[in-house]
């Protein structure tokens, strides 16, 4: 166990016991004695609060960065990747539900201490660490220390997450990283609120705050049928994308499969898919991608100015890459992103 950060006492229970408030996410979950927050993984010992999972990563592999997904960030290199039991939201479509919504005592691990994550991701020639697979919030104490490990070690620390987290800790651990794909569920409360058990008004607030801390974000947009797929919503999605983050910021459009508590929901139809690449497109969106489905130009890269062809994608592997210094190789446009 690990003493968490960014909680307070709240008040005195009956007989006395300490109930605490955590404001690591925008749960702000109220304690009482023995109890664990909404994620499960923070509990209430003795009036303090403490991280159940600290140094304990059940899964752990050495992924393609575009795996993330990032495609403007170090392309054709791998990444350390690990994720640890638990997460703040309650998605119904999650594709990691196993681990997610599991609680640390079914998942018994060693200890990895966070030099030894930095150790294993140098030995394995990853040039960057990723926080992955679950929700990097709930494990936010060991992330942090690895990252200042990382820092310190010259790598680059990489956050895949749903981005709810409250803006003090946001602001505490995004000075060490240096890209984060954020998974922007939808852009309607109730539906953040009825799947995911979460509010958008946080999410983007989030978001806001990483991006004034100078990381890389990528957003991804999983399109599940009849729950966000209105391209009005999208529409509105994408405008705020252009006006609070920038125009250049990579938006990653995923095709749902049926999965966890949405099996009777069908796959994502691909023209759904293009429809919404065309509507982010209109709105201003310069770098528009499709994923989770087999298609002859949707993950390819192509300079916004003159159009030829940047970065080539087969899969998660790189086919060509003619962005130079990062600009275009063709008309020296520049190209946002970190690429060396």
């Amino acid at each position: 166990m690990k003493l968490a950060k960014f909680w307070e006492p709240y008040k005195e229970g009956k007989e006395k016991e300490q109930i605490i408030q955590c404001h690591l996410c925008p749960h702000n979950c109220m304690i009482a004695e023995g109890n664990v927050g909404i994620c499960r993984v923070r509990q209430n010992i003795k009036g303090r609060l403490y991280s159940l999972v600290y140094g304990r990563p059940v899964s752990t592999h050495i992924d393609p960065i575009e795996k993330k997904p990032l495609f403007h960030f170090l392309p054709g290199t791998n990444t350390y990747s690990f994720g640890i039991v638990g997460c703040n939201l309650k998605c119904e479509h999650c594709q990691n539900w196993e681990i997610s919504q599991a609680l640390p005592k079914d998942f018994p691990v060693p200890e990895v201490k966070p030099e030894d994550i930095v150790k294993q991701a140098k030995a394995a020639g990853c040039p960057s660490i990723s926080y992955t697979y679950t929700e990097p919030t709930i494990f936010y104490e060991y992330a942090l220390d690895i990252a200042s490990i990382a820092r310190e070690e010259e790598l680059k620390n990489v956050m895949i997450t749903n981005g709810y987290m409250n803006e003090k800790p946001v602001h505490e651990i995004y000075r060490l990283i240096d890209a984060a794909n954020v998974d922007l569920k939808g852009f309607n409360e109730e539906f953040y609120q009825k799947v995911c058990g979460a509010k958008l008004e946080h999410v983007l607030a989030a978001l806001k705050t990483m991006k004034k801390a100078g990381t890389w974000i990528e957003l991804t947009n999983l399109i599940i049928p009849g729950k966000n797929d209105d391209m009005e919503e999208i529409k509105d999605m994408c405008e705020w994308i252009v006006a609070e983050l920038g125009d250049t910021t990579p938006l990653h459009f995923s095709r749902f499969f049926p999965m966890y508590k949405m099996k009777n929901i069908p796959s994502t139809p691909e023209q759904t898919l293009v429809k919404a690449k065309e509507v982010a497109q209109k709105a201003g969106l310069k770098f528009v991608y499709v994923g989770n489905i087999v298609t002859e130009k949707g993950e390819n890269t192509y300079c916004p100015k003159c159009r030829k062809l940047l970065v080539a994608r087969s899969g998660f592997g790189i086919v060509s890459n003619n962005i130079r210094d990062s600009r275009c190789a063709y008309c020296k446009e520049k190209i946002e992103g970190v690429w060396e």
